[in-house]
């Protein structure tokens, strides 16, 4: 699974930094979250395809007006697969106006679809967790969480019980019971280790901390957080409902993830050095996301 940062400004895009947008690809499929103005060109530049499903936080502009022209774009290349699109109340009816006032038609099938807290998106292999955070409006956060895999195969074991190479593998390797040629009954725990946990990638939107954020990113393996403003502003950061890096370190130490990477960041700082050294000096393990970087999220051990 990758993350690619194609925005990583807040309010304010600069000469370094577009307006918020964050592209998780994984086994073919492309999620993004948030769309800011200038999306799909960050998309051409980071070599992506087209997204199948888009979630936004909350409907301040610097995070939806990406949306238009993206649209209109993958209207033009005629893409062959259905989008969905996520986000809170207003989200849908944004969209339909925007395509009756410019007047353009949709050459795929777009499905909108306001939603609230909950499991709002359900996969075979993950699915989508939003919660309420506390910004100056309603914002939602998000996680992508992946089911647990099927443990690891013993091949060695599987050929010392009889077990032919092929479709029993697959089988036994998906948890089912086996049946041999001479009726023996083959259990898949006397071939297969335990289930693997999957990976868990956490993002806030804009948020002032709050248990919200605490509980959904709980042991997550990447939590992307928003530090507006560095710590000697983070009255005012939280006054327009934005955190600090110490305040976003402080989350992620809280709730055990692996790994921070900070992002939303205000133009004020050409070098956002301070910011990282700031993060650190709680959760050491943090990084300072910056447009179009990517970072690979593997597997537990």
């Amino acid at each position: 699974m990758k993350i690619i940062f194609l925005g990583t400004a807040g309010t304010l895009p600069t000469i370094n930094r577009n307006l918020p947008s964050i592209a998780i690809k994984r086994k073919g499929e492309i999620l993004l979250f948030d769309c800011g103005e200038g999306t799909q060109r960050q998309m051409l530049k980071a070599k992506l395809g087209y997204c199948n499903k888009i979630f936004i936080t909350h409907m301040h502009g610097d995070h939806i007006l990406g949306l238009p022209g993206l649209l209109q774009t993958m209207s033009l290349f005629q893409v062959g697969f259905p989008l969905k699109i996520f986000g809170p109340e207003g989200i849908a009816k944004f969209i339909n106006d925007i395509i009756k006032i410019v007047k353009f038609k949709l050459t795929f099938p777009v499905i909108i679809k306001e939603i609230s807290e909950g499991k709002v998106c359900k996969e075979k292999e993950y699915y989508i967790q939003a919660s309420w955070m506390d910004h100056t409006i309603p914002n939602l956060g998000y996680a992508l969480i992946e089911y647990e895999r099927p443990g690891k195969f013993y091949p060695e074991k599987a050929i010392s019980l009889g077990v032919p190479e092929g479709p029993l593998w697959f089988s036994l390797q998906h948890g089912n019971e086996v049946a041999l040629a001479n009726g023996k009954i083959i259990s898949p725990r006397c071939i297969v280790g335990p289930p693997r946990k999957g990976r868990k990638i956490v993002y806030s939107g804009d948020t002032r901390p709050c248990e919200a954020i605490s509980n959904l990113a709980k042991n997550a393996d990447l939590l992307i957080y928003d530090t507006t403003l560095d710590d000697k502003l983070t009255e005012k950061a939280n006054k327009f409902g934005h955190s600090s890096p110490s305040q976003g370190a402080t989350i992620a130490k809280k709730a055990n993830v692996k790994q921070l990477i900070m992002t939303h960041i205000s133009g004020r700082y050409n070098n956002a050095d301070l910011l990282i050294h700031q993060a650190q000096n709680t959760f050491p393990n943090t990084e300072m996301a910056q447009d179009l970087a990517e970072f690979k999220v593997l597997y537990p051990k």
